[in-house]
């Protein structure tokens, strides 16, 4: 099982903040270095010095970096125009070296469009499934050609269909918990199908919809990576658990629910039991971007288990 990190940096974090983390993520041999697309923090968290862009971080970081992959959980398709948002992501891979993954999703918070001028359509998941033949349209044409495209919301005429990605195919991740839509989306599109911040039983039932949509799509099921996102909060023993927890503000009844919590022990097995169910991957949401000896100890006394 491949472990990655995954931040929230709009509860509060800077640049640099995230370039340590992503440091220390390829030190410790973590598989990637994954963030959130938000301008806005949620709950209680001060949300200082303000929020940061995630395609900016990444460009960045892949300049910083050398090993590990970089993407979003997930890009607001509400936030870029489509060939805009596929010129973003290729040229953020030409400069990692071919090492970015592209999450996309249709946006939902919408506060966060308020606080900054950005419109909130009601169509929003028709929009992306248009977005995504569009990234991957223009990613897919051969060079020397053009691609257009005439859809509902989107609309591209002769486009040169430039910069091309270092990778031959950027992996593309959709994800969510919805019944229909979802799978069939993932089936005709991803690389990757996500599922966040949910029960092994949720999990075992959204991965089975998928499964069953890729095969109607005429994929085979396995064409798929099915991952996780979870919350985590690892302690050598219940004080330095509790202390964790409480940093971030949850408790740690309902971070073991609902989440990774406890021992490293009481992680191996939980995440021995999302394996069973099928998951390859999971995203750890680390919310304490200060506490770097909780990714430490999550690589040596996790990782090396489950890897």
């Amino acid at each position: 099982m491949d472990l990655r990190i995954f931040t929230e940096p709009q509860q509060g974090a800077t640049y640099d903040t995230l370039l340590t983390v992503a440091k220390a993520t390829e030190d410790l041999g973590f598989d990637a270095f994954f963030r959130s697309d938000h301008y806005l923090k949620m709950g209680s968290a001060d949300g200082l010095p303000g929020p940061t862009d995630a395609w900016i971080t990444l460009a960045g970081l892949a300049r910083e970096t050398s090993r590990i992959r970089l993407g979003t959980l997930m890009t607001a398709g509400t936030f870029r125009l489509p060939g805009v948002l596929a010129i973003q992501v290729a040229q953020v891979d030409q400069m990692s070296g071919g090492r970015v993954e592209l999450g996309l999703g249709a946006g939902w918070f919408e506060e966060e469009h308020k606080a900054y001028g950005i419109p909130f359509p009601k169509e929003k998941f028709a929009r992306l499934e248009e977005q995504l033949a569009i990234v991957t349209g223009l990613w897919g044409t051969e060079a020397g050609r053009t691609f257009s495209y005439e859809g509902k919301h989107y609309q591209l005429t002769d486009s040169p269909a430039l910069p091309k990605p270092a990778q031959a195919k950027v992996p593309v991740l959709i994800g969510g918990h919805g019944a229909t839509r979802t799978p069939r989306l993932a089936a005709q599109y991803a690389d990757e199908f996500n599922i966040p911040f949910a029960s092994i039983e949720d999990s075992k039932r959204q991965f089975g919809r998928v499964r069953a949509a890729a095969e109607a799509a005429g994929r085979k099921a396995d064409d798929l990576v099915y991952s996780n996102a979870l919350i985590a909060c690892v302690g050598k023993d219940d004080a330095e658990v509790a202390r964790r927890a409480a940093v971030i503000g949850r408790d740690v009844d309902e971070l073991k629910a609902n989440g990774l919590a406890g021992s490293p022990s009481e992680v191996v097995d939980k995440l021995g039991r999302y394996a069973e169910i099928g998951s390859e991957r999971v995203y750890l949401q680390i919310l304490d971007l200060e506490d770097l000896d909780h990714l430490e100890l999550i690589s040596k006394e996790v990782q090396g288990q489950v890897g």
